[in-house]
């Protein structure tokens, strides 16, 4: 639908201010493959550990990819880090696939008090922040299961990112760091599930943008959604 359509344009249109059309680019934890519709690039390859025909990279492990080393210039993931049982494993294999300079994209949930609220209220996936993504041996969510999810990952990585990123020799630098998404998503007619929602033109679903934009001042209370990019430093 077209509020869905919009959603999706607003979360993946950004990322053409960090791409070139030149660059070698990479998606992991591709599931629907929708960021080609978005993206101005004929180089981005998409990847998921399914093997969907529609996949460039089939059966890929977001940790352990098997990719060359230092092989593309641009990785991108949405929505995956917090389906990630071993967070940190999986950013060390962008580290080491990732060219220097070379740039991780990342769309990412928030869990903010909104957001846990609609978790509890809809039982689906699941929060802890007790967690920890610095533990490679104990993992954050049930790593028998893809779609098992925890939430609060991306929080604690991000809210205290020079921690993480000293476990990583520190080699990423944080260049952009926003939320957004709440009732633009709220009223999209659902991402991965159907659910209801008033059908928008454009006019009025930028009115929700301006909404959503001015209630993203309050990380920890309403937007559902963030948006990271990493730098990764030349050695």
């Amino acid at each position: 639908n077209k509020n869905l359509y919009f959603l999706l344009k607003n979360r993946y249109t950004w990322m053409n201010d960090f791409i070139d059309e030149s660059d070698s680019i990479l998606e992991l934890g591709s599931g629907a493959s929708l960021l080609k519709e978005f993206i101005n690039s004929k180089k981005i390859r998409t990847s998921d550990f399914t093997n969907y025909d529609f996949l460039d990279y089939k059966n890929v492990d977001a940790t352990k990819t098997n990719f060359k080393d230092e092989q593309f210039d641009k990785i991108i993931s949405s929505n995956l880090i917090h389906h990630l049982a071993f967070p940190l494993k999986h950013f060390k294999e962008v580290l080491r696939i990732l060219k220097p300079n070379g740039y991780y994209i990342i769309q990412e949930g928030n869990c903010s008090l909104l957001c846990q609220f609609f978790i509890i209220l809809m039982k689906h996936e699941g929060y802890n922040f007790e967690s920890n993504p610095l533990n490679e041996n104990e993992p954050c969510n049930d790593k028998n299961d893809l779609w098992s999810a925890n939430a609060a990952t991306p929080n604690i990585i991000f809210r205290d990112f020079d921690n993480f990123n000293n476990h990583l020799n520190n080699k990423f630098k944080i260049i952009k760091h926003t939320y957004g998404e709440i009732f633009s998503y709220l009223n999209s007619g659902g991402v991965i599930a159907k659910t209801r929602y008033i059908p928008l033109n454009r006019f009025f679903f930028n009115l929700l943008l301006r909404l959503d934009k001015l209630l993203s001042n309050f990380p920890l209370i309403f937007p559902l959604q963030q948006s990271i990019v990493l730098k990764k430093k030349e050695v």
